[in-house]
């Protein structure tokens, strides 16, 4: 049987997950009103700016690496997130591996449609680049993918300054060759995501002939595109739909001598990093990424 505040975590990250019966304005309400908090947690700060043209929230911890920056990008099933409702984790997580974190607005489908949140990300990478020594780009769910996508769109010489990717419950591949997405229901899991869900998300984001595009499911991108990468950390819970994507993209990287640490949690949910004030291993889990930036820059 679940426990009651497993019951609740549920209940809260499914807010995150677009589905095919969903209204795309109720769910965007939906999800800001579930994550959004008023006040942060761990005395960081919050400041709004423009960087690059795109609007920002820039996260601010008591201590921090002054020449270490993490660009994160948020999920929500490529239609629905904003800054407001990742406020409360990015805080956290800024505070747990001291790093200043700058969370763009990003652009939604179906809207503006792929590419428009990469040309974003863009415009805002670029000028992280001209102010800092070491930058990680970071990100969960559908916007994982998009943080990938960023790495694979930076020509490998200008890849200097990006020291790694962390990924939390990572889409790697929204095509219908994905063994998560051509997972039968009765054999599904995941509490959280299904494979209509990444269905519904993958139609809204782009047409069809370009899901195998490498820069929509990195899943596809060649061994000489990922060659190069920075190191790569993923932290998801075993039981996840998307738990195969993820060993089959982390020996593609291996492959390509690329270093891939995937951090499984063993009875936790989808995103359950999100969940903290039901489960304590969200913290947990934070901590413990948060210390792998710190341990790994120093």
């Amino acid at each position: 049987m679940m426990r009651a505040d497993t019951k609740k975590a549920v209940k809260k990250i499914k807010h995150l997950i677009f589905t095919p019966s969903a209204d795309i304005e109720k769910f965007r309400q939906k999800l800001n009103a579930e994550f959004t908090v008023p006040i942060l947690p761990n005395r960081v700060e919050r400041e709004k700016r423009s960087i690059g043209g795109v609007d920002c929230d820039v996260f601010t911890p008591e201590v921090y690496a002054s020449k270490r920056v993490l660009l994160y990008v948020h999920g929500g099933s490529f239609v629905g997130g904003s800054c407001a409702a990742w406020g409360n984790f990015c805080a956290s997580f800024a505070n747990a591996s001291c790093t200043r974190i700058v969370l763009p607005e990003i652009h939604l489908a179906p809207q503006y449609p792929f590419p428009a949140a990469l040309e974003d990300l863009k415009a805002v990478i670029k000028k992280l680049y001209a102010e800092n020594d070491s930058i990680i780009i970071a990100g969960d769910g559908s916007g994982a993918s998009i943080a990938v996508a960023l790495v694979l769109s930076i020509k490998e010489k200008f890849r200097g300054k990006i020291d790694e990717l962390v990924l939390f419950s990572p889409w790697f591949d929204i095509s219908g060759d994905s063994e998560s997405v051509k997972t039968p229901s009765k054999y599904n899991r995941d509490k959280i995501v299904s494979s209509e869900a990444i269905r519904a998300a993958a139609e809204l984001y782009t047409y069809s002939a370009n899901l195998t595009n490498p820069l929509v499911s990195p899943m596809f991108a060649s061994p000489e595109m990922l060659a190069g990468l920075p190191d790569v950390y993923i932290q998801m819970a075993d039981d996840e739909l998307l738990k195969q994507d993820a060993l089959c993209f982390q020996d593609k990287l291996r492959k390509a001598d690329v270093p891939c640490e995937l951090d499984l949690w063993e009875g936790m949910i989808h995103l359950f990093q999100m969940a903290d004030e039901f489960l304590p291993q969200a913290h947990l889990a934070v901590e413990k990424a948060g210390a792998h930036i710190k341990n790994r820059q120093g």
